[in-house]
């Protein structure tokens, strides 16, 4: 992913602390690479993740990615629905709405 289409808070970063970014996008490749799923079943694991820790942004920026690399918008509406019965309601719902932040437009 290129610098221009980081999130703004990733891309200040990137820009002010090339090295570190780096670094960080090497660590990113690493830990795709270190096991056998599938680059789909890596972005929906992304999505949850970004999803578990109440990420808004970063709910975004995978839910993005994955609607770039063809996801259908059921799917990863389907990774907020999976989230209501482990981080309740309230969670939930707000992940499927940021996540329709960007397939309801």
């Amino acid at each position: 992913m290129s610098q221009e289409q980081l999130p703004s808070g990733a891309g200040k970063v990137a820009e002010q602390y090339p090295e570190v970014w780096s670094a960080y996008a090497e660590l990113g490749k690493a830990c795709a690479e270190a096991g056998p799923l599938d680059e789909r079943t890596r972005r929906l694991v992304k999505l949850a993740l970004a999803v578990g820790a109440r990420s808004e942004g970063a709910v975004h920026s995978h839910a993005r990615r994955g609607l770039e690399e063809g996801e259908s918008p059921e799917a990863l509406k389907q990774v907020a629905m999976l989230a209501i019965p482990t981080l309740g309601l309230p969670a939930g719902v707000a992940s499927l709405t940021w996540i329709e932040d960007l397939t309801e437009g």
